[in-house]
């Protein structure tokens, strides 16, 4: 008999594309039959075959606290009572801008949205809008979203504007984009050499999340932020995923580097869809009403998904949560890569704060071009004999991982001991 996780993937491809409404959750790069949950509490999920597995992908990070953390939950029923939606301002969405801008001294302003593709998307128009140029460079396995500028692949040399990595993008606005390798300072100051007085915009997932996790080097941030002043372009630091993930002020003060502009998503709406651009005053007061960048939504600062991202950024600030969640994040990492070495298989991993990275490869990457010499097929064996002893890690080889405060240090300790047993039956 058909398990209930099958029944639904057969039914849901009837009417959605692939059966899912995201791509990753389709299962396609490890095969298999996607989960369908239930129900999540703390650090777990139920399926809907009522399987339970530890969880380490948080609905792809925003869920720093687990789920249905008590204080979350209690904010969103207050809010919801009150109503879930008016079209016009409330003071939740004033106490979240001046949270924010009191977290982040990058910020002196900040407009709420709906999600971090609509915040990424209306930061790269504000960019250009403010500088009056066409030219955004991107970094080669960096992803900020799906609107067209930025579903952009590297162009056929080093230099040359990009080509668009799905179909529907137009070509004359993917040569708009120039595509760079992350972490090679050498490229970005030939770019700024040949390009710089067209060059609105850098745009920088500070950690990267989406080709696996890749950590900056320092040097290549430091280059990022002088050559954008120097030739008068907006820095843009994509937090969407780093945002409040990495550190309690966000990636920025991690690595000490002060971007023009920030977006933010996932943590600052603990679970809800909630977005946020933000920056220096002279650059947002060119957005509407003030200015004459355009960027409005119907949904923008709603005041359910707000008093989630406010309770949540709430209870974050707690002294000692970051220092105890970088602690099992890199317990993990560590305990995984020493039992992949006492079994012999050519594995590494790392981690930033409460974010993650596995790599069947003997060293971490540092580049996309890394990143592909990784053994997928390796990976995809991993996932799935996790998957069975009830660990549940991103379905994909190119995707970070995230660890919660909802995760103790059982829960670390039991997923090290089934991966030992992975590894021991290599």
């Amino acid at each position: 008999m058909d398990s209930r996780n099958q029944q639904l993937f057969e039914r849901a491809q009837r009417h959605i594309p692939g059966g899912v409404n995201s791509p990753v959750r389709a299962f396609r790069s490890v095969g298999g039959v996607p989960r369908f949950f239930v129900e999540g509490s703390g650090s777990r999920v139920t399926d809907a075959d009522g399987q339970s597995y530890l969880d380490y992908v948080g609905s792809w990070g925003p869920l720093i606290l687990g789920h249905a953390h008590p204080e979350v939950v209690r904010a969103v029923q207050e809010a919801a009572a009150k109503g879930l939606s008016f079209g016009a301002p409330t003071e939740r969405e004033v106490e979240m801008a001046d949270l924010l801008c009191d977290l982040l001294p990058s910020l002196d302003m900040v407009r709420l949205v709906s999600s971090g593709t609509e915040a990424t998307m209306s930061a790269i128009r504000l960019a250009r809008g403010y500088t009056g140029r066409d030219v955004l460079i991107k970094f080669e396995g960096c992803y900020h979203g799906h609107s067209d500028s930025l579903l952009v692949k590297a162009g056929s040399g080093m230099l040359t504007f990009g080509n668009p990595s799905s179909g529907g993008v137009p070509a004359d606005l993917a040569q708009h984009t120039l595509v760079l390798d992350y972490n090679n300072i050498g490229q970005l100051e030939n770019a700024f050499a040949e390009h710089g007085a067209r060059i609105a915009a850098v745009i920088v997932e500070p950690v990267v999340g989406n080709m696996n996790l890749i950590a900056p080097q320092q040097a290549f941030l430091n280059a990022m932020r002088e050559q954008c002043t120097k030739h008068g372009a907006v820095l843009i630091f994509d937090e969407v995923m780093t945002g409040f993930r990495v550190g309690p002020k966000c990636a920025q003060d991690y690595y000490g580097i002060a971007p023009d502009l920030t977006t933010l998503g996932k943590v600052i709406g603990g679970g809800m869809p909630v977005g946020a651009f933000g920056g220096r005053r002279e650059i947002m007061e060119q957005i509407a009403p003030l200015g004459p960048v355009y960027q409005a939504g119907t949904l923008s600062g709603n005041p359910v998904a707000v008093a989630a991202g406010l309770a949540t950024l709430k209870l974050v600030q707690a002294p000692g949560f970051y220092e105890t969640l970088t602690l099992r994040t890199r317990q993990l990492t560590e305990g995984m890569v020493a039992a992949a070495a006492k079994h012999g298989v050519a594995f590494s991993a790392q981690s930033v704060g409460g974010m993650f990275g596995l790599y069947f490869r003997a060293s971490c990457p540092q580049t996309y071009a890394e990143v592909l010499e990784c053994d997928k097929e390796a990976f995809n064996r991993f996932f799935h004999a996790m998957l069975d002893a009830g660990h549940y890690f991103a379905p994909s080889a190119f995707e970070a991982g995230f660890v919660s405060a909802a995760h103790s240090e059982a829960d670390i300790a039991g997923t090290i001991a089934a991966a030992d047993a992975v590894f021991r039956a290599w």
